[in-house]
């Protein structure tokens, strides 16, 4: 007997091709998860909710979020969009599917822990070199334009280092084309990771807080009120690459 999640998997692929739902399904997921686990952060800010919790006593006027708010969604739309879009022939190419059955819950972990590994690598080195003295003034400080950063800075940055880093997130499922599924539970899980990462809160639930090689809010937050070459912890995740 199918289960709830085959039922309306088979009705998402009954009623959509694989480009509608690897292109615009994305970004709909990623727009959702983005927004919804970002947003919240803003409202906490404004209304000094938790501020026991908060890493800096500085906080963001409504003009600096409204600002981050309208260029996420100019960036998300003409530079996210496209790139899922123009990318789908890659992921085809490799063996993405969207079929059923749908894959054991053992390959969707492994993989998705394996895009972790990979995507905190070449980020860490993609980090560091956009720290370098050129592409930071021209390029990365456009993400720096927050020194005190909340859930919605994380993807706030150039065009430019949008598709640089974004590298990092979609060369573990591209190299090994994954099922949809797995997919959207890594973009999910990325973006989520990201969010919690710029928050500017350090909850005493949170992952660092219980496993010593995630890097966490507290980790990143002290890369954002640092000077540009002195910074270090350039990682995403993981905290090993910057040791």
């Amino acid at each position: 007997m199918a289960s709830a999640l085959e039922k309306g998997w088979l009705y998402l692929i009954n009623n959509f091709t694989d480009f509608q739902l690897a292109s615009i399904g994305s970004f709909v997921i990623h727009e959702s998860v983005f927004f919804l686990s970002g947003l919240p952060f803003i409202v906490m800010e404004r209304l000094g909710y938790q501020q026991k919790y908060k890493i800096q006593g500085k906080v963001n006027s409504v003009a600096a979020q409204e600002k981050c708010v309208m260029k996420l969604l100019l960036y998300h739309i003409c530079v996210n969009l496209p790139l899922m879009i123009g990318s789908y022939p890659v992921f085809k190419y490799m063996g993405f599917t969207s079929q059923l059955p749908l894959p054991s819950w053992n390959v969707v972990c492994f993989q998705i822990l394996s895009y972790f590994i990979l995507e905190d690598f070449i980020f860490y080195w993609g980090h560091r070199i956009l720290h370098t003295k050129w592409l930071y003034k021209h390029v990365h400080s456009v993400h720096h334009e927050y020194a005190t950063p909340f859930g919605l800075t994380s993807e706030y940055a150039h065009p430019a280092e949008i598709l640089f880093l974004g590298f990092a997130t979609i060369f573990g499922p591209a190299i090994t084309g994954p099922h949809l599924l797995t997919l959207w539970l890594w973009m999910s899980l990325r973006v989520i990771e990201t969010v919690e990462a710029h928050c500017g809160y350090d909850f005493p639930w949170s992952l660092s807080r219980y496993l010593p090689i995630y890097g966490g809010a507290d980790f990143h937050d002290y890369h954002h009120r640092l000077l540009y070459t002195k910074s270090g912890n350039y990682s995403s995740t993981f905290t090993y690459m910057d040791w």
